[in-house]
């Protein structure tokens, strides 16, 4: 078994979720027999042991005399590229995606032009910059109207619906994007999708990876205007995950070939959450997440245990995965 570095918490909005998801990762490594060593990281960058014993870094130095680092991070210095390039600078082994994988799947505008290249199939797009909606936003509003109505606004490098708002009036478009603005200077707008929101998990290496069973996001509120926000996502009983989805076998077998072939040309590895849409036999990839969350409420290991992988065993097959990937790299000659 290895001594296992959790890194939760972070800089980004999303530290309070990755305090809840780092806590569940660490009890899961515990009950597959690692041992772990809990690092928090605070909000002004500053990073320390349980006891609040400040972590220094030397470059080489590995990590707390650990085996591995598991960080569990989501959204910005810590899902996008940051923090691998930091453990790699420290010649520790993490698990997750590497600095490409991780920066192309946290900006929602590269990896969905990367997946057009290859001939993916999503949602049709608009890309808003800011420095075109301050030059002329009128000519801005045409191209994102032209979409149709309703309208999603999204900055290009959040994660957890945070900074999400729909526009499904052409009155409601230009706050959203105003709003989506102050978190970033890239937002994507992106077409209504109809059908099945459905999920599926993706478990090993870049050019091997497993794909679980899917999963269909149900919400629970009665309000006909509700949508997978970031209080349905992580309120216990905001959603249900329903597994399987009910999707025909031809879709399914879709979604995980779409799911695999993401995973792959993303540069990915390790793990990930594939979101879709499913309307009959169309399917539609809407995005990749290579940290998505590990609470009791998350779906990515529901998925997983559905499809015959218990917890404990799926964290520890990431530490698994991460270990040998990085005896692969020092193969490499740089």
């Amino acid at each position: 078994m290895s001594r296992v570095a959790v890194l939760g918490g972070g800089r980004s909005s999303e530290h309070d979720v990755s305090l809840r998801s780092a806590a569940a990762v660490a009890a899961g490594l515990r009950a597959a027999g690692h041992e772990v060593v809990e690092v928090d990281l605070a909000r002004d960058g500053g990073w320390a042991t349980r006891d609040g014993a400040p972590v220094a870094l030397t470059p080489g130095g590995g990590l707390l005399d650990c085996d591995v680092v598991f960080p569990v991070l989501h959204g910005p210095f810590g899902e996008d590229g940051t923090v691998q390039g930091l453990l790699d600078l420290l010649d520790v082994p993490y698990v997750g995606s590497p600095v490409l994988g991780s920066a192309v799947c946290m900006d929602k505008l590269v990896f969905k032009d990367l997946m057009v290249a290859a001939g993916v199939p999503q949602v049709a797009y608009e890309p808003v910059h800011a420095r075109d909606w301050a030059a002329d936003r009128d000519a801005v509003l045409a191209r994102v109207q032209a979409l149709g109505l309703p309208v999603w606004v999204k900055p290009s490098r959040l994660g957890s619906s945070v900074g999400i708002a729909p526009a499904r009036t052409p009155e409601e478009i230009a706050p959203a994007i105003e709003d989506a603005l102050r978190h970033d200077a890239r937002v994507i707008v992106e077409a209504s999708a109809t059908g099945v929101e459905a999920e599926t998990a993706v478990l090993g290496s870049g050019d091997a990876p497993t794909v679980s069973e899917i999963g269909q996001i149900v919400l629970t509120s009665t309000d006909p205007d509700a949508w997978y926000d970031y209080e349905a996502k992580y309120t216990p009983g905001g959603m249900e995950l329903r597994i399987p989805a009910p999707i025909s076998p031809t879709a399914r077998a879709r979604v995980q070939e779409l799911a695999a072939r993401a995973f792959t040309l993303a540069c990915c590895d390790g793990l990930a959450r594939a979101d879709f849409f499913v309307d009959g036999e169309e399917v539609l990839l809407n995005e990749l997440n290579t940290l998505p969350g590990f609470t009791a409420t998350s779906a990515y290991g529901k998925l997983w245990e559905s499809s015959g992988v218990a917890y404990p065993d799926l964290v520890s097959r990431l530490v698994a995965l991460a270990l040998e990937r990085h005896e692969r790299e020092r193969t490499q000659e740089f």
